[in-house]
């Protein structure tokens, strides 16, 4: 056996010219389109497209140099530091190398794009942390995916990857994502693995001849083919994926199956939630407290919420304004002048019944059936005023006014699909009311009266019934300032009360020095509007939460008909405050002093300290092991008494370890649901991921020839015929189970050429006074792996779950050489 010739070295792949890289960094690409969904605009994917192209020559140029893969993917994540700090930094080393500053820097950057990811509501426009979060994320996949596609050989691995980037938009998403970023997604990865597989094809085809398996092009097209029906079919027939608008357990408070939220609240709170409280106006000339609207709702959708309606229509909203329903056009009118600060909207919030709008703005249109000034493009308005009656009528006005449908549209008296429970309920809150104003008080005190048992949370409850409505009203009695304003105003329809939610501010703070009023992002509030002819739309406010900013109408405080009670400290009021959760939440009490229920929520809005706190742990712990591993690889320090064996037995589990439980930690500040995935999906990977660096190893070893290439070129032998399901029992000699391995996976002349030189290998560092390797014993190694591969081909789940990592067993060792001949 030693006598023949050691065949001719294997061809190894020149990664910088294959495809497989530049098809892998294409699957990303294509796969980060489903983005779109949650993220406005398209000048961020041209950014992503950028950074997973420096990636993808920076790994083709390192692996040209044969370096290591563990230092070639250590590369990339540096090529991408130094991306976003030239993008997102301005005091990086030479305006693009990560130091201390510059990373302090993008820290805060980031932590500003995990707040904003916390309280956004999709789309979200892509602001530069958004962009950040989005070009580091997306970064650490095409490392990830370039890693598994081409280091380790298993591009289908890669799947999970990829499929967790469209998870995420489509649970976040309250829409469907575009079904092209399914077909694009889908066609780029069966491109991954049908060049791939033509790769491996086109190898075998180059030692056995032109006329092998010609077919093999059609085969590759056929693949891409399947799956891109596969996912036009899937796209297009599992509408559950995309709809929902919030991760499970997120804490979102928008509108979706089984809620009774307001849709245009969220996404008003989506506008408004940065983290932290902005001041988005300042109000002039307001002589008394009132709510300021920024859009109203008209149509009820049963187990959903509330929506605009119809689409509005109305006039350019310049100069003197048609009255609304309702409006006589008497009452005294007041000039306000609204400074917008932090506002961008399709609104142009105002208060009362609206005579006159003076904006250098021209784009605005005013809807004189909402009652709402509205433009068709999301911007940032110019400071503007208003003349409006802020004066109300009276509660024995409103007690007076006719039962009459005239004036009104008939949309604001549906009330479809609501349950009976319901409806006998809200007819017994009015039983006895002989006018549409006492129906209106009762409803209002049957939500926010000291009896009501009605509770102000953040956290319900949850849906006990299909239908959500009936399931608060009826059971939970627990909720937030968008329940309780859908509620009041399903029930005032289902009465004969015309009704609408309205979206808007509350009263807001007084300036220092008294001059204005400071409306802030701890002010949005939603509220029901209740119509009554000859007097228009009248505010009535069901949200049970005692505060300072917030107002009671004069006709809901008078103790006597026609005689009105002046307001008073302690006159009680309410307002809301966004939280990073999505909901609303209490606001600072009159006195400037928060409740133990205020201090409790907002406690909850954020991680907890010891979340935090973990994760820092972890990741230091992570990267101090992680660093200690590379230095100890290289040789650059002493991996202790045990060597570099112990090292990569003990610190290579230890730092994958600290690394999946951080990664899993950081993911749980979005949310859990989406740490469990990323922890499952690391698990998974994991026997793959430790295969693949048992076999860098001991190929690394066999290459250097040095004392120990023999052995791990046989190690790696017996690995790869355990992984297909025949391990070599360890009773035998090196020959015999060289004999074994070359039956069972019927391997072929240059196969058994390869290992005959490995047997030699082996034989000769038993015997030789020159135990120096073979020079050939690497070529023979790839040969022999080269023949398994083709004659005796690992399954996807073989790949996945490789039987040598979970179920390792002995193998024959060099340990009694033998003088036979054997025919291999």
């Amino acid at each position: 056996m030693g006598s023949r010739s050691a065949p001719a070295k294997a061809t190894e792949p020149e990664w910088f010219t294959s495809a497989t890289p530049w098809i892998a960094a294409l699957a990303v690409l294509c796969a980060s389109t489903a983005l779109s969904g949650v993220i406005e605009g398209d000048l961020w994917l041209v950014r992503i497209g950028v950074v997973i192209v420096a990636i993808t020559v920076t790994g083709a140029f390192l692996r040209a140099t044969r370096l290591t893969p563990p230092l070639v993917a250590i590369a990339q994540v540096f090529v991408l530091l130094c991306l976003l700090t030239a993008l997102h930094t301005r005091s990086g080393i030479f305006l693009f190398i990560p130091g201390p500053d510059a990373l302090g820097e993008l820290g805060d950057v980031l932590a500003e794009s995990v707040a904003q990811v916390q309280t956004g509501v999709p789309p979200v426009h892509a602001t530069p942390p958004i962009q950040a979060l989005v070009v580091l994320a997306i970064g650490l996949v095409a490392v990830l995916v370039d890693t598994l596609a081409v280091a380790a050989a298993a591009p289908a691995a890669s799947g999970l990857v990829l499929l967790c980037v469209f998870a995420v938009p489509a649970s976040l998403a309250d829409e469907m994502l575009p079904f092209w970023t399914f077909i694009v997604g889908a066609a780029a990865f069966a491109m991954l693995l049908a060049v791939d597989g033509q790769h491996r094809h086109e190898a075998w085809r180059g030692r056995l001849g032109s006329g092998s398996a010609s077919g093999s092009g059609g085969s590759a097209t056929t693949v891409a083919a399947i799956a891109m029906v596969i996912a036009l079919i899937v796209g297009a027939g599992f509408t559950f994926v995309g709809t929902v608008g919030r991760l499970p357990m997120s804490g979102g408070g928008g509108a979706g199956k089984g809620g009774i939220g307001l849709s245009e609240m969220t996404s008003l709170r989506g506008m408004l939630n940065r983290g932290k409280t902005a001041e988005v106006f300042y109000v002039r000339g307001l002589p008394e407290q009132t709510y300021m609207r920024a859009t109203t709702l008209a149509r009820y959708v049963p187990d959903k919420g509330w929506e605009r309606g119809t689409d509005p229509g109305g006039q350019p909203a310049r100069g003197e304004l048609p009255p609304q329903a309702g409006d006589r056009g008497e009452g005294k009118t007041t000039r306000i002048d609204i400074e917008p600060r932090d506002w961008r909207s399709f609104w142009l919030p105002t208060y009362g019944a609206v005579r006159r709008i003076d904006t250098p703005d021209d784009d605005y249109r005013f809807d004189v059936k909402k009652g709402v000034i509205f433009s068709q493009r999301e911007r940032e308005p110019e400071p503007y005023v208003i003349d409006t009656v802020l004066s109300t009528p009276t509660k024995q006005a409103l007690r007076m006014t006719p039962d009459s449908k005239n004036g009104v549209d008939a949309e604001y008296y549906k009330f479809e699909g609501v349950e009976q429970q319901v409806v006998d309920l809200a007819n017994k809150i009015v039983e006895g009311a002989t006018n549409n104003f006492d129906k209106a008080a009762a409803l209002t005190a049957f939500f926010n009266g000291p009896t009501s048992g009605f509770k102000y949370d953040l956290k319900t409850k949850g849906d006990a019934s299909k239908d959500a409505l009936t399931d608060f009203v009826m059971r939970s009695k627990v909720g937030y300032c968008e329940q309780f304003a859908s509620a009041m105003a399903v029930m005032a329809r289902v009465v004969g009360l015309p009704s609408r939610v309205a979206i808007g501010f509350t009263a807001g703070v007084p300036s220092a020095d008294n001059s204005y009023r400071v409306i802030s992002t701890d002010d949005a509030h939603a509220w029901v509007e209740i119509f009554f002819p000859n007097h228009g739309w009248m505010t009535f406010d069901p949200t049970p939460v005692d505060d300072g900013r917030g107002v009671v109408p004069p006709y809901l405080r008078e103790t006597s008909p026609g005689a009105e009670e002046q307001p008073t400290a302690e006159t009680k009021t309410e307002t809301v405050k966004p939280s990073t959760s999505g909901s609303a939440q209490p606001s600072t009490s009159a006195d400037g002093t928060e409740d133990t229920q205020n201090q409790q929520q907002a406690g909850e809005a954020g991680p907890p300290p010891w979340h935090l706190w973990a994760l820092g742990v972890v990741l230091v712990l992570a990267a101090l092991l992680t660093v200690f591993l590379v230095l100890a690889l290289l040789g650059l320090i002493s991996a202790g008494m045990m060597g570099v064996a112990w090292a990569r037995k003990l610190l290579i589990p230890a730092a994958a370890g600290l690394w999946l439980i951080g990664v899993g930690l950081a993911a749980a500040l979005l949310s859990w649901w989406l740490a469990i995935v990323l922890v499952l999906a690391g698990l998974f990977l994991t026997p793959l991921l430790v295969r693949a660096v048992r076999r860098h190893n001991r190929l690394h070893t066999v290459a250097a020839l040095g004392p120990g290439a023999a052995s791990a070129a046989w190690s790696e032998l017996m690995a790869e015929s355990i992984d297909r399901g025949a391990p070599v029992p360890a009773a035998e000699t090196i020959r015999t189970a060289a004999r074994r391995l070359a039956r069972e996976h019927n391997l072929d002349e240059a196969g058994k050429d390869g290992l005959r030189v490995v047997i030699g290998a082996i034989e000769r560092s038993w015997y030789s006074a020159n135990p120096a390797a073979d020079p050939a014993l690497p070529g023979a190694l790839a040969a022999v792996r080269q023949s398994l591969r083709q004659n005796a081909p690992l399954s996807l789940r073989a790949k996945l779950f490789p039987k040598s990592v979970l179920k390792p067993t002995p193998a024959p060792v060099a340990e009694t050489p033998e003088r036979e001949t054997v025919g291999v």
